[in-house]
């Protein structure tokens, strides 16, 4: 059951809201009044939109190309909320076969922390003072795995992010949290644990099961459960919390 949220009349971005985590945030703040716009890199976002209550706008952009990220975001005046979600999970192994360079390595870096700064950069002057800015993290960034390399890396860098950008724009009263999932029900989450799973020679009901047991808390959460995290922080509940890296695991990682 979800807590009640008002957020009438504000001004909501965010990005990779065309499925998993950034659907259900979106679903969570239109039901609470937001103005919403959502961003996604694939036509699958303009479906979205037309899925969720309220006024919402869709664009489609591909937010590691800085120059499309200014173009697609020239006419938006306001952002009274930034949620930085938009992220690529895929397995990144050494080995031994990529000496002239790795592509999916590049993108996950590219989409999770360039497309972030791109995006913040591209909007931070348009955010009012007293804003909030929320990094989808992941409780990777708290922790590690093998064969994830990229994504790992790109996710500690997003807390790094979030801390710095706390101290940049406090003085403008701008709030900068990072969210640390543990293990939703996504199709990119379900993939790693199969990839999790193969690499390691175990079924997949032998992973879960070992997820399952690191976590205080049993069974992997809905995209909807995150809702509630980040509408808190872009509330006036979360008016005194800034540059910090909050886990939302079941207990899986605890700090």
């Amino acid at each position: 059951m979800s807590l009640t949220f008002d957020l009438t009349g504000k001004r909501v971005l965010i990005t990779g809201a065309s499925s998993g985590i950034g659907f259900g945030v979106a679903k969570g703040l239109a039901k609470a009044g937001a103005d919403l716009t959502i961003l996604s890199d694939t036509a699958a976002i303009h479906e979205a939109a037309k899925a969720l209550p309220g006024r919402v706008r869709a664009i489609e952009c591909d937010i590691a190309d800085a120059a499309m990220v200014t173009e697609r975001l020239a006419d938006i005046e306001q952002v009274d909320v930034l949620i930085n979600n938009a992220g690529l999970e895929r397995p990144t192994p050494l080995s031994g076969e990529n000496p002239g360079g790795n592509d999916t390595f590049e993108r996950i870096i590219a989409i999770n922390v360039t497309g972030t700064q791109n995006v913040t950069d591209t909007l931070v002057t348009r955010i009012p003072d007293g804003g909030r800015i929320i990094l989808t993290a992941s409780i990777w960034s708290r922790t590690a795995v093998p064969g994830f390399s990229a994504y790992v890396a790109s996710k500690h860098a997003l807390v790094g992010l979030a801390r710095t950008w706390a101290q940049e724009l406090g003085p403008r009263g701008i709030r900068v949290n990072a969210i640390c999932p543990g293990w939703v029900k996504t199709g990119p989450a379900m993939n790693s644990l199969r990839e999790l799973a193969e690499a390691s020679g175990r079924s997949e009901a032998e992973v879960e099961a070992e997820i399952m047991a690191a976590q205080a808390i049993d069974g992997l959460m809905e995209p909807d459960d995150m809702a509630d995290p980040y509408m808190f922080l872009a509330s006036s509940g979360g008016a005194n919390i800034t540059g910090q890296a909050i886990n939302v695991d079941r207990g899986e990682v605890m700090s």
